[in-house]
């Protein structure tokens, strides 16, 4: 096939352009940011790159449009043609386009949500707080509904698995870029200001494009840490009580602000990262310790540079504000204990109590951070009793505005985060208890394991008694599989404290993650909590448990329709087992990022869960490449915690349980046919002879494990010989970037041709949450895959039975979600997500063409030669660049 003329590609390129509908100033910005990035490739010193890149553009986005063989081959030789070094800067290129892209859309949503702000709370969208309380208070009046609002909680828990493709340099070189680009939108239009931002974009691209986009190296668990309190730092710190402000102001209306707010803090932040050691062999006790120490840091620095700007704002003159006897009395108690200060202080700030006091505060938080025991609070409820002086003396004397301003959401992130930001947790699998108790009990020198277990509890006890009880304390047990798994916990903690220590307070929570798990759970929790260390501790709580539900190992064990349709079932019957007890349940949703990992998006999938299943407490892992797209930017994280809450408050609306209460008993037999038949379809895959042989050939799963990703292993053995060596991110990972995403549909459509009523399966997307959301999230997975790349990774291997078992499901599923969303392509229904995916496909193709030929050259090459360290770098170049194209990984 003859190559486009000039002319012919940008016709072609235009037409495309044209044809993805994006708002104007999106689309100006892409442009933008485009012709700034192909600057940078003409100026790079690298003759004819540019070229070569546009040359392979215009292919893929030929053979995407024109979809004929011809211009595919086309687009595939030119991939093909490259010398590998060329093609290491191509890939390059089309993967800094890709972050500028992701960019730009991120940027359009806080454009989009700025427009949004301000409405009040029935003009605004349904899935805010405020208007899921208006409809909340409609079904069960005011009284009722701002009941369920203060007791609300949401609590994401950022995780440390591998699935951030992207390097914290190159992520810091973005977030600057976002900020240029903002700059960019305030400036007078061709004004000096603005071409001063282009030309520090300009900058900023070519320090983007000169990273180099592969880490040297893998992440220590500390090294995570601080990854993750950057986030911190940049956004939650700030944006959790902003959000709790703009409920408040929602529902107070012009009251808000001048009187004590209705909304309580509903947001805790945990974390697994530095104490999730199941199979991180790097995660020790010290690493355990030293987390916790980061977070406290972070936290308390956040808090003393708060309390000192609000103290230098609190210029209340005594006689126009005069403190109350309390806050006379708490003066002269932290002038006490720091006469020095107290006294410059107070020259600084003649007549101005308020002042006097807060900047007093802000040196004992500087002493807590410091560790000077004479000065430092000993704990948060001590700060935030004096604080509270401070509000009730200022309501008193009729400054009500300070009182419920600036100081009230310095009340708010203490309630929040308290002195230790994050709830860190700890997580070991069941055996490694069972192996240490063993040899605990045979008595005799210890095993280095054995000594780490025990030092665990050690650091937990030690987290509680230095940051508080908050701090630490939940222990999660990983394959779960008899209440003597979680018995074991405790015996284990008084081992480790001997008979002259003190164990720490341990809240043990359960993972339930096989489907035999699932179906057992039930029966052990009835067991476990009659056992006497695990019936005090519920006591002890108000009755309280949390159960873990684990998405990914499920999926992977009997395919993700079964696995959905049993994480429902499991989540009913335990919910109705808490309920018949007495039991204050949180059922704790380890979630991925992939929709094979339980992804998708968390508002629809809380409002489509079971019968008192939620009841106002919603918990969930946040993981890898997701943490940074839902909090990385402050306007989108409050977005992101705004309709999560609300799906909280709204699930348990008497119609949203009826809902789904009657869809699932109307649609029982539905479900048990997609149950049978999609397992049976998924084990004819996996469980056929050779399958994770093939899978390994046929993704780049072990190149996958070459990644410096995160410190955790990505398998459990040296190699893959069946499926349960491997681990479930690099399972959905390898099959993302083979293009096919096989972990987030495959079976499907084997269950819906099962069940063979279409008239049926439209109704039951329209009545049924659970199977809209599984649809949904179906025709997102498949509108990411392609037939025609996927056919050529399947070829790599030399299982035709396999690879057509693959693409004729892939072809039925498609089918079939097509027809049930009634539309004539995939998410036809959604044009937003379709447009954002029809936008990037033809360039994630380049990527993934340029894998390709890397993987070739590897598969090919001879075993005894060692290996093409120029055609490895290809290969992980592209992964990486698929990951920031697809915006996913595992």
């Amino acid at each position: 096939m003859r190559e486009l003329t000039h002319t012919e590609a940008i016709d072609l390129v235009g037409r495309f352009e044209a044809g993805q509908e994006i708002p104007e100033q999106m689309r100006s910005d892409v442009r933008m940011l485009g012709s700034l990035l192909g600057k940078v490739l003409r100026e790079s010193g690298s003759k004819g790159l540019y070229d070569d890149v546009e040359r392979l553009r215009v292919a893929t986005i030929h053979a995407y449009t024109d979809e004929s063989p011809e211009a595919f081959e086309r687009a595939a030789s030119i991939a093909d043609s490259l010398t590998v070094e060329r093609a290491d800067e191509v890939a390059r290129a089309f993967t800094t386009y890709f972050h500028l892209v992701n960019l730009v859309e991120e940027h359009q949503r806080v454009r989009v949500l700025r427009q949004r702000d301000g409405r009040p709370a029935r003009e605004s969208a349904t899935d805010s707080v405020a208007a899921a309380f208006v409809r909340l208070a409609e079904e069960v009046g005011d009284d009722s509904a701002l009941k369920r609002l203060q007791a609300m909680r949401f609590h994401p828990v950022f995780t440390a698995h591998p699935t951030e493709a992207r390097r914290r340099a190159v992520s810091q070189s973005i977030r600057r870029l976002s900020e240029l680009l903002e700059e960019h939108d305030l400036a007078l239009r061709n004004g000096a200001d603005q071409r001063r931002a282009e030309r520090r974009m300009l900058e900023e691209i070519d320090t983007l494009w000169r990273t180099a986009p592969l880490r040297p190296q893998k992440p220590s668990p500390t090294d995570e840490v601080r990854a993750v309190m950057a986030v911190f730092d940049e956004t939650l710190f700030t944006a959790v009580p902003h959000v709790y402000r703009r409920v408040d102001d929602a529902l107070q209306g012009p009251a808000a602000g001048d009187r004590a707010p209705v909304v309580r803090p509903f947001v805790r932040v945990g974390s697994w990262v530095g104490g999730d050691r199941d199979g991180n062999p790097f995660v020790t006790a010290s690493v355990t310790r030293k987390a916790a120490a980061i977070a406290s840091e972070h936290v308390l620095l956040g808090l003393e540079r708060t309390a000192n700007r609000i103290g230098r704002t609190l210029t209340l003159d005594a006689t126009s504000t005069p403190p109350s006897d309390a806050a006379g009395a708490l003066w002269r108690r932290l002038k006490a204990a720091d006469e020095d200060a107290a006294a410059e202080i107070a020259e600084r700030s003649p007549n101005e109590p308020y002042r006097r006091i807060m900047l007093l505060i802000a040196r004992k938080l500087t002493a807590t951070h410091a560790r000077n025991a004479d000065l430092a609070y000993r704990d948060p409820e001590h700060l935030l009793a004096d604080l509270r002086v401070i509000q009730d003396s200022l309501v008193a004397a009729g400054a009500s505005r300070q009182a419920y301003g600036h100081l009230q959401q310095l009340i708010w992130q203490v309630e929040t985060y308290g002195f230790h930001l994050s709830e860190l947790e700890v997580r070991q699998h069941s055996a490694v208890h069972t192996k240490v108790l063993a040899e605990l009990d045979a008595g005799g020198a210890l095993s280095e394991q054995a000594e780490e277990v025990l030092d665990v509890f050690r650091s937990v006890g030690f987290i509680q008694e230095r940051f508080g009880p908050r701090a630490a304390g939940r222990y999660i047990v990983s394959f779960t599989q008899s209440a003597e798994d979680l018995a074991n916990v405790h015996r284990l903690a008084a081992f480790a404290a001997g008979p002259d220590g003190n164990t720490p307070v341990l809240d043990v929570i359960p993972l339930f993650e096989t489907f035999a798990d699932l179906q057992a759970a039930p029966g052990i929790l009835a067991e476990i909590v009659n056992h006497p260390e695990f019936a005090a501790r519920l006591e002890a709580t108000g009755r309280r448990l949390e159960v873990m539900l684990g998405y990914s190992d499920s999926s992977k064990d009997v395919g993700p329709v079964a696995a959905n349709l049993a994480l429902y079932e499991a989540q009913a019957k335990i919910s109705a087992w808490a309920q018949e007890e007495g039991i204050e349940l949180t059922l704790f949703h380890g979630r991925g990022g992939a929709l094979g990992r339980g992804g998708g998006p968390a508002n629809s999938a809380i409002l489509a869960q079971p019968q008192h299943s939620v009841d106002g407490r919603f918990k969930l892992t946040e993981q890898g490449e997701v943490i940074f797209a839902r909090y990385g930017d402050p306007a989108i994280a409050m977005r992101h915690i705004d309709q999560v809450a609300a799906a909280i408050l709204l699930a348990s609306s008497p119609s949203n349980e009826k809902r789904n209460f009657d869809a699932a008993e109307k649609y029982a037999e539905v479900a048990a046919t997609m149950d049978t038949a999609s397992r049976e379809r998924f084990f004819s895959l996996v469980k056929a002879p050779g399958f994770a042989p093939w899978f390994a050939t046929v993704t780049p799963m072990e190149e996958i494990g070459l990644l410096a990703l995160g410190s955790r292993p990505a398998r459990r053995g040296l190699s893959v010989e069946s499926l349960e060596d491997l681990r479930a991110i690099p399972w959905v990972f390898a099959w993302t970037q083979a293009r096919i995403n096989l972990a987030g549909w495959f079976g499907l459509g084997t269950a819906l041709d099962a069940v063979a009523d279409e008239a049926l399966l439209t109704q039951a997307y329209a009545d049924w949450p659970l199977f809209q959301t599984m649809i949904d999230n179906v025709a997102m997975s498949l509108a990411k895959a392609d037939d025609r790349i996927a056919q050529r990774y399947l070829d790599l291997g030399d299982r035709d039975d396999l690879a057509t078992l693959v693409r004729d499901e892939m072809a039925l599923t498609r089918s079939w979600v097509t027809r049930i969303t009634g539309g004539s392509e995939l998410l036809g229904n959604k044009p937003v997500l379709q447009r954002a995916v029809k936008m990037r496909s033809p360039y994630v193709d380049a990527l993934s063409l340029l894998q390709l030929r890397a993987l070739r050259a590897l598969r090919d090459a001879d075993e005894s030669a060692p290996v093409d360290a120029a055609q490895q770098r290809l290969l992980l170049l592209s992964v990486s660049g698929v990951a920031a194209g697809l915006q996913n990984t595992g």
